[in-house]
């Protein structure tokens, strides 16, 4: 089966710096993460931090799908940590 994204929501972890999200290959949930600094020119203050990250990963979701969808065919993992070099 193909990995699908059936599900839009996503979260925001402060102490990781990243937004969590998962996929789906059939009955098999696939946890994603994506480091803020991917997605996101400008650090925000706190109190605006997750809404300004959220909202870049919203921005950005067909290619942040696009690019986790290319590291899950690379090669199965119990969770896939995407970063900036991931993004060209």
């Amino acid at each position: 089966m193909a990995l699908n994204f059936p599900n839009r929501s996503r979260s925001y972890d402060a102490a990781g710096q990243r937004i969590r999200f998962v996929g789906h290959d059939g009955m098999f949930e696939v946890p994603f993460t994506i480091e803020v600094g991917a997605i996101a020119k400008a650090k925000s203050a706190p109190a605006t931090a997750e809404a300004d990250y959220l909202a870049a990963f919203d921005d950005k979701r067909v290619a942040i799908m696009d690019v986790a969808r290319e590291a899950y065919a690379n090669g199965r993992k119990t969770i896939y940590a995407l970063t900036a070099s991931d993004f060209r």
